[in-house]
């Protein structure tokens, strides 16, 4: 049977069980747990995956109050009447149940853990009606509630009142038989009201001996007076006890009838098994691995789950089918071992893993031969355990299986357990078998040099320390460093040397080899890190350079910032001196000079404004403000921007982009004045009859559409063209409604299509 049990105790799985199960808040999480076996169903292990990623980062699973209630429901199937504690065990578990439906309804993530809401909405039930009936006639004691039923709260109405009556009459009772009373009380036996008479004058009272102390000298007497009272008294209580016992054989035939609560019971176990898994990958930094082809395995910083403060190592099977692993003892081969078979069972069983990231197969079976597991009563030694399992696993061994085996070869003569063992070895690279061996063999370290699939590691040792370093070394075989232990532990020199003649020349030479290896690998890997400590050098100095820039370019924009705030100052300055003008303006014979001084500031003004234009390279004709004819639009027109090998360019109204080639440079030709008067002996006219305000705030615009509206009365200049761009139609708006307002003003419209159309106001000055 594939995932036999006994592999996964000797990967040391069941803690992993225990250590859910320590993590589960109910008795079902616990059995869920103790239960967990990995599956063979990809779909499956997604699907498990993907719920415990919501659980992780989606909907919180709260299972408090959860109880298993499963005995109660079947007691209650029995035809048994649960009691009223029982009943809310069973109301407060479908509660919870419900509150968790809830939850996961309103949390959930998406796609990830819409698995999970589908899963828990198909699972959990509704018991509204079980849930409400159980709380309202339950109260947190276990008790009916008196509200529970109209009948009952009329009898424990009654109950009170007459239970006032019969004291009442006992306490006048007393002083009427005080010398017979043992002691002056009221007491109540067998739900009857009574006095504690002494046993030798009982004859000496009227009435009925209802029980007796254990000492026999005293006898509980109910005078006859009170009979009636505690007669009625008692048909009360038997009347409410039929009640009582109504109200809840009633409700645990509501628990009967209930058909969701077995679905319930059971997904809130699974709940709680996947709120586990969560708490589990929270608390020992576990990650989610990917599910990949058919034996390929990669993980990355995989370290063994159970050992505190375990060597992380990369461990890759693919094109290496078969991973031999070497060395000394106590160097943590089976550890290594055990790692990637955890890692593989708990993949699918729907846990994350300890690696950072891992790409791990689904698997039908896991193979393992690990360990002394000799049996007397077999009549089976170490070695005969070893082929019993070794001849299982290459009967199964296959592509979809993952084969561990430890110490192959041992328990026998070195050389039969090496031939025996190449033999095995050969078998599972012909069946397309995918797994990690260890070994002490020598013989074996060799094979695997000259075999395609099968590759040799080893793990490493400080032979300074005598202490292994846990750390996995794919490619290179491990030494036994047998002879230099026992040299550094102390044995004789005499014995070391007679060892070494023994072995001889060809005997240490692999080892020879391996020291060789091991000396060229150490001086790699200072060069390595070298290497990487000069390339952290120069990122560092690249991140200061970076700095240094962003620090200049910072500084830079500040400057910009400086002058164009500046720049604006001059403006506004400007302006002020335009509005000080205009009224000096409206005197009539310093009219001509006025104006001429409010255009000369109107050009000092824009001229002074910050400008964006592109800086040409150096040499260069072509730059921003060059005047250029464009024959394939038959018109010339200013360059407003040079990239590069391209062009913007104002033609009229319209922004073109151009390439070099495409256009001519046209000499730039002063434009004549227009030579106009105002008024006689006054300076021709530099009136200038397009006004450009695009861009600008509606204050400035508007101001700027007075001034220049002004100019044009009095200099008799119309039409007056105000290119305000089109936009959102915000600042054309506001400055018609400014146009209406204003006297001078004869008409205004938007210009020609090919003029600016919408983008551009005519405005016709009175004349």
């Amino acid at each position: 049977m594939p995932f036999e049990e006994a592999a996964l105790a000797t990967l040391d799985f069941p803690r992993i069980r225990a250590a859910l199960a320590s993590r589960a808040a109910t008795g079902l999480g616990v059995e869920r747990a103790g239960a967990l076996c990995p599956v063979s169903d990809a779909a499956q292990i997604g699907r498990e995956l993907d719920e415990l990623e919501d659980a992780l980062f989606g909907v919180s699973l709260s299972l408090g109050g959860v109880q298993d209630v499963r005995p109660l429901v079947e007691r209650a199937r029995d035809g048994r009447v649960l009691t009223g504690q029982e009943l809310l065990e069973v109301g407060y578990t479908l509660d919870a149940a419900m509150t968790v439906r809830r939850s996961v309804a309103a949390n959930s993530r998406g796609p990830l853990l819409n698995v999970v809401q589908t899963y828990a909405g198909s699972g959990l039930s509704d018991h509204t009606l079980l849930v409400r009936r159980v709380l309202e006639s339950i109260d947190r004691g276990g008790e009916v509630r008196d509200d529970a039923t109209p009948k009952l709260r009329e009898l424990r109405r009654r109950l009170g009142p007459l239970r006032d009556r019969i004291r009442e009459r006992l306490t006048s009772t007393l002083g009427q038989w005080a010398e017979v009373l043992q002691e002056n009380i009221i007491t109540l036996r067998r739900d009857r009201y009574v006095l504690p008479v002494q046993a030798n004058r009982v004859g000496q009272v009227q009435g009925i001996i209802v029980d007796s102390s254990a000492s026999g000298q005293t006898y509980f007497v109910e005078p006859a007076s009170i009979t009636p009272l505690n007669n009625e008294l008692a048909r009360l209580l038997l009347d409410e006890e039929a009640e009582v016992r109504r109200i809840l054989t009633e409700l645990s035939g509501l628990v009967v009838t209930d058909e969701g609560i077995d679905a319930t019971i059971l997904t809130l176990g699974e709940l709680d098994l996947i709120a586990s898994k969560a708490a589990l990958a929270r608390d020992w930094r576990l990650n989610r691995p990917q599910t990949g082809p058919d034996g390929e395995y990669r993980l990355t910083e995989a370290r063994h789950p159970l050992i505190e403060g375990a060597i992380s190592n990369d461990i890759t099977l693919g094109d290496t089918r078969l991973l031999l692993i070497t060395g000394p003892n106590m160097g943590g081969k089976t550890a290594t071992l055990k790692t990637l078979g955890l890692a593989v069972v708990m993949h699918q069983c729907g846990l994350y893993v300890a690696a950072a990231s891992a790409i791990l197969p689904t698997v039908q079976d896991i193979l393992v031969d690990i360990g002394d597991e000799q049996s007397i009563e077999a009549s089976l030694s170490t070695f005969a355990s070893h082929l019993k399992h070794l001849r299982e696993i290459l009967e199964t061994a296959g592509r979809r299986t993952l084969v561990l085996i430890d110490e192959l070869g041992s328990g026998t003569d070195p050389q039969e357990g090496a031939a025996l063992s190449q033999a095995i070895i050969e078998g599972l690279l012909a069946q397309d078998a995918r797994g990690v061996i260890t070994s002490h063999l020598a013989p074996l370290k060799l094979f695997a040099l000259e075999t395609p699939g099968l590759k040799n590691a080893s793990m490493g040792f400080d032979l300074s320390a005598l202490a292994p370093t846990y750390r996995l070394q794919v490619g290179q075989p491990g030494r036994s460093y047998a002879l230099a232990i026992a040299r550094r532990m102390g044995l004789p020199e005499g014995v070391m040397v007679r060892a070494e003649a023994i072995l001889g020349p060809e005997g240490g030479l692999l080892e020879a080899l391996l020291e060789n290896l091991e000396q060229e690998r150490e001086t790699l890997k200072g060069d390595v890190e070298r290497a990487a400590v000069a390339r952290r050098s120069a990122e560092a100095e690249l991140n200061r350079v970076q700095q240094e820039r962003a620090g200049i370019e910072e500084r830079r924009s500040e400057l910009i910032a400086e002058a164009s705030q500046k720049a604006e100052t001059l403006y506004m300055n400007a302006l002020e001196q335009v509005r000080s003008l205009r009224s000096r303006a409206r005197e009539e014979v310093a009219r001509p000079r006025v104006l001429e001084e409010l255009r000369q500031l109107r050009r000092t003004a824009q001229a002074e404004r910050p400008q964006a234009q592109a800086e040409a390279p150096r040499g260069d004709p072509l730059r921003a403000g060059s005047t250029v004819e464009v024959p394939a639009y038959g018109a010339s027109g200013q360059v407003l921007d040079v990239r590069g090998d391209e062009l913007v360019v104002q033609l009229g109204v319209m922004k073109v982009n151009v390439r070099r080639r495409d256009v001519r440079m046209k000499q730039e030709v002063a434009p004549r004045a227009k030579v106009k008067s105002a008024f006689v002996g006054t300076a021709p006219s530099t009136f200038q009859n397009e006004l450009q305000l695009r861009g600008q705030h509606v204050e400035e615009a508007v101001e700027e559409l007075r001034q220049a509206v002004g100019e044009a009365h009095a200099l008799k200049e119309s039409p007056l063209r105000v290119v305000h761009g089109k936009g959102q139609g915000v600042l054309r708006r506001l400055l018609r409604d400014y146009l209406k307002t204003d006297k001078r003003v004869e008409s205004f419209n938007d210009a020609e299509p090919n003029q600016g159309g919408h983008g551009v106001t005519v405005v016709n000055i009175r004349r």
